[in-house]
């Protein structure tokens, strides 16, 4: 990479720091505990909106997990608008069905109920509303809303995107097979729900998978150049409550609250992140999720130990603060030492919790591609430890073969 390139990358994060720093980041209202969902539909009452658009899956939907919502709304006299045909990976037209179902039945606002996916639907359904003229793939980019949207109100049922306190929304566009994000302050729902409770039926492997985006939500908000006190404050948090929650959360999932542990852990690691931007291991997954459809989460806990160990020394002492303050490897003494140790949890956490070292589906003549993608995602947008090249991007995608 030429030398003026880095020059300019840098001066981007430099000014999207500044920006961060001077432009004041909204957060949304947090409500906790076994009354957030009172709490939650008393705000709405307060707003006099009595029909709102529901955005949820399929399977929530058919687990009865929207029940106990419905009963509130009901009882408050709040007309919710299912919209459940969220995939996994949601998708343009997903989103254009959300949008014609609420301006269809008038709604007001927008409840999202569910994982990322969901909630990354319901917040482009409502940029789509105040942006008609403008196609998805038009907002793609920074800052390209820039309109106040229905009210969003997040509900997460995993713990590991941290979408309820994010700028951000992820979407996949079938026909080119690609995923890519949507970013404005505006998206930042109005409020976040943390309910436990919610969670406790989450399968074992979608616990260690959304874990893991959170822990890589975390460390990638951590390493950046971008960081600031308060982000890094959240980022080692959020990894200290991982390390000590995820794999016992993960063998039990009943535990109330290691389950409300990991839900903080990945809100404060999106609270890191919207601020911080993320790294080459969410650039990866990203494209491993467009092409393959591979799971977010999942292809996040892949890509990270190998993109840690290729960052090398330009990661060290960050890792290194980042194993001191999650009490792993006490007993190094240089930053090299802890480094290493670090990345070596992380690969042991992946282990125990039966995450694969690579992705059956990878094949080698997409990887010139793919690590293309990644790269045009990543630059200039990410602010980076160091920066890769194409032949480097190649070379690790090598290594996630099986």
């Amino acid at each position: 990479m030429w030398p003026t390139t880095k020059l300019f990358y840098r001066s981007y994060h430099f000014s999207l720091k500044m920006f961060s720093s001077l432009i004041p980041f909204p957060q949304p209202v947090l409500y906790q505990g076994s009354s957030a969902l009172t709490q939650l539909v008393n705000a709405i009452s307060k707003k006099k909106q009595d029909k709102l658009l529901l955005v949820t899956d399929g399977v929530l939907k058919q687990l009865g997990l929207l029940e106990p919502l419905l009963a509130v709304l009901e009882k408050n006299n709040i007309s919710a608008i299912i919209f459940s045909d969220v995939q996994p990976n949601p998708t343009i037209d997903n989103v254009e069905n959300g949008l014609q179902l609420f301006l269809t039945e008038r709604c007001q606002g927008i409840i999202a109920l569910g994982g990322g996916s969901v909630m990354d639907c319901a917040k482009l359904i409502g940029a789509r509303v105040v942006k008609p003229k403008k196609s998805v793939p038009q907002l793609k980019g920074l800052f390209k809303v820039l309109k106040k949207t229905p009210d969003l109100y997040a509900i997460p049922t995993t713990a590991g995107t941290g979408s309820e306190t994010t700028i951000a929304a992820v979407v996949s566009d079938p026909i080119n097979k690609q995923k890519y994000a949507i970013t404005d302050l505006v998206l930042m729902p109005k409020v976040a729900v943390l309910s436990p409770e919610l969670t406790l039926g989450l399968p074992a492997h979608i616990t260690a998978a959304t874990g893991m985006d959170a822990l890589t939500h975390a460390v990638e908000a951590y390493i950046g150049v971008n960081g600031n006190k308060f982000t890094n404050n959240k980022s080692l948090q959020a990894c200290k409550l991982i390390f000590e929650n995820l794999f016992s959360v993960y063998q039990n999932g009943d535990n109330v609250s290691q389950r409300n542990a990991m839900l903080l852990a990945s809100f404060y690691a999106g609270e890191a992140f919207t601020r911080t931007s993320i790294g080459y291991v969410h650039a990866i997954a990203h494209n491993l999720g467009g092409l393959y459809g591979t799971p977010h989460g999942l292809a996040n806990a892949i890509v990270l130990p190998y993109i840690l160990h290729w960052y090398g020394r330009s990661a060290e002492q960050a890792l290194a603060k980042m194993a001191e303050y999650c009490n792993i490897a006490n007993e190094a003494t240089s930053d090299t030492d802890k480094a290493k140790s670090f990345i070596k949890a992380i690969e042991k956490l992946n282990k125990d919790m039966e995450i694969p070292t690579g992705l059956a589906q990878l094949k080698v003549s997409d990887i010139p591609l793919l690590a293309k993608k990644a790269l045009s995602e990543a630059h200039p947008d990410y602010p980076v430890p160091k920066f890769m090249s194409q032949n480097e991007c190649e070379e690790l995608l090598h290594k996630l073969l099986i």
